[in-house]
């Protein structure tokens, strides 16, 4: 599956470089969520309002990784839309 990062996405990515705790469990997150999008660890959980059809899951106390999968296989993509903060935001 490939994956995508918006914009804002990727400046969070990118924030979490500096600390190795955090940026691990992130990339088990995101590892996990091309394998398995609906179930698994950090509480997935399917969004509302103006975020339907988007996931979330818990990287933190206070920051969540907000996804979705599109298209069909074999030319599905996981899009990232945040990786840090609330989505509430």
């Amino acid at each position: 599956m490939r994956i995508t990062f918006s914009t804002q996405a990727w400046e969070d990515y990118l924030h979490w470089q500096s600390q190795p705790e955090t940026l691990a469990r992130l990339n088990s997150l995101i590892r996990e969520c091309a394998r398995t999008p609906f179930t698994g660890t950090g509480k997935p959980e399917p969004l509302r309002g103006d975020l339907k059809g988007w996931w979330s899951r818990r990287i933190t106390l206070q920051d969540r990784l907000v996804y979705r999968v599109s298209g069909t296989a074999p030319h599905q993509a996981l899009e990232i839309a945040q990786c840090r903060f609330h989505y509430d935001r």
